[in-house]
C-alpha cells in the first residue's frame, strides 16, 4: 500500500494496552513511507502516551466517552476534520460507532476489519481470520498490508521515547531516589479480578525484595490503591511505598522505566513496562498469553495452563482462582532473581 505523501487519521483503541500493542501498526506504516504523517484520535487519557511515540504526528481528543454512541458529537467531529484531508483511515476498534467519524470526515480510504455492521463505512475491509493472526499486535500490524494477507510472520517491538521525560525529577517528588534495586509491582488490572493475582502473594514477594536488599514501588491507578495498600499494611516496611493513584500516566511511565525488575498482572502497565525495555515477569490467569503478551524478548511469562483457563472472564466462574493462586510468590521471586543475573 502505497502512502507516499499522504496523511492517515487512526482512530485509536480505548485501553492503555491494546494502545502500546498499536504503536507496532504506527512502526509499520513508518517504515514502510517515513513521509507518512499519521494522527491519532483517542480518549484523552492516551495524550501523555502518544506523545511517547515518535510515529505519531499529533493526537486528537475523543470527545464521546467509551462506550457512548452521541451521534451528534461525533458528526460535528468528522465534520471539524474534513480541512486535514486525509487520504487514510485506519479503524482500529470493530464497533460500528468507531467507523463514523470517518465517513463524516471524507476519509476517502477507510481501513479495518469487518467488524459489528460496517459494510460501507469500512470500504478497505480485512476479513479477520483468528487462526493465522492469534495476536491482537498481528491484527493491528496485518491492516498495514493489503486485506487479502491474512499472515504477519514479523512485527515491530513498541518502544517508548523518553527522552522527554526528567525522570531523575520524578523520583525526586516521589522521594523514591535510592542505591538499592527496585521491583515495581503492578497488582491491578482493569478488565477485573480474575486477572489479578492475589494481593497476599504480592505481599509475600515484596518481602522476599526487601529482605534481599531491595525497595518495592506499587503503581496503579486510583482503582488500584485499595489493593496496593492492602500489600503495603501487609509488607511493613519503609521500602514498601504505594503510589497508586498517586501518578499521572507520564509519571508512572517514568517510574516503569526507572524500576530494575516490573512484576504484573496482565494490564495496561505490563505493556507499558515491556515498552520501556524494563524486564517484566508477566502473571496470567483468566487472559491468554498468546493473545496479548508483553512485548518485549526480555519479558518473562508465568502461566499455569490449566484446563479452565483463559476463560476471559472478569471473575472466576468456578470461585476458586487456581489459575493465580497456585503461581507462587517463590515462584515468581525465583523469575526475578534469574532476571536480575542476566540483565
Amino acid at each position: 500500500m502505497n502512502h507516499q505523501n499522504k496523511k492517515c487519521l487512526i482512530i485509536g483503541p480505548s485501553w492503555v494496552g491494546d494502545m502500546i500493542m498499536a504503536q507496532s501498526l504506527f512502526i509499520q506504516l513508518k517504515q514502510d513511507t517515513p513521509e507518512l504523517i499519521i494522527d491519532v484520535l483517542a480518549p484523552a487519557w492516551s495524550e501523555p502516551l502518544l506523545a511517547l511515540m515518535p510515529e505519531v504526528n499529533q493526537s486528537i481528543v475523543m470527545p464521546v466517552a467509551h462506550g457512548e454512541l452521541d451521534l451528534a458529537t461525533r458528526y460535528q467531529l468528522g465534520k471539524s476534520l474534513r480541512k486535514a484531508c486525509y487520504h487514510y483511515a485506519f479503524i482500529l476498534p470493530n464497533s460500528f460507532k468507531s467507523a463514523l467519524i470517518p465517513v463524516w470526515a471524507n476519509i476517502p480510504q477507510r481501513i479495518g476489519y469487518r467488524g459489528e455492521m460496517r459494510y460501507g463505512l469500512i470500504n478497505t475491509l480485512h476479513i479477520l481470520d483468528k487462526k493465522n493472526l492469534s495476536m491482537t499486535v498481528q491484527r493491528f500490524v496485518a491492516l498495514a498490508s493489503a486485506p487479502n494477507i491474512n499472515k504477519v510472520l514479523h512485527y515491530p517491538q513498541p518502544e517508548l521515547d523518553l527522552q522527554s521525560i526528567d525522570q531523575q525529577q520524578v523520583l525526586r517528588h516521589f522521594k523514591c531516589e535510592g542505591n538499592w534495586p527496585v521491583l515495581a509491582l503492578c497488582p491491578g488490572a482493569e478488565y477485573g479480578a480474575a486477572k489479578c493475582w492475589p494481593a497476599t502473594h504480592y505481599a509475600a514477594l515484596a518481602t522476599m525484595a526487601i529482605e534481599a536488599g531491595w525497595a518495592v514501588w506499587l503503581l496503579g491507578s486510583e482503582k488500584d490503591s485499595i489493593i496496593a495498600n492492602k500489600i503495603k499494611v501487609q509488607v511493613d516496611h519503609p521500602h514498601c511505598v504505594s503510589l497508586a493513584g498517586e501518578t499521572s500516566l507520564a509519571q508512572v511511565i517514568s517510574l516503569l522505566s526507572s524500576a530494575n525488575q516490573v512484576v504484573s498482572n496482565d494490564s495496561g502497565l505490563m505493556h507499558i513496562a515491556a515498552a520501556v525495555n524494563t524486564p517484566v515477569i508477566a502473571i496470567y490467569g483468566s487472559s491468554d498469553p498468546s493473545f496479548t503478551p508483553p512485548l518485549n524478548d526480555y519479558a518473562q511469562i508465568s502461566c499455569l495452563h490449566l484446563a479452565c483457563s483463559p476463560c476471559f472472564k472478569r471473575e472466576c466462574p468456578l470461585t476458586h482462582l487456581n489459575c493465580l493462586t497456585g503461581i507462587t510468590p517463590q515462584h515468581i521471586w525465583s523469575m526475578v532473581d534469574q532476571g536480575v543475573m542476566d540483565q
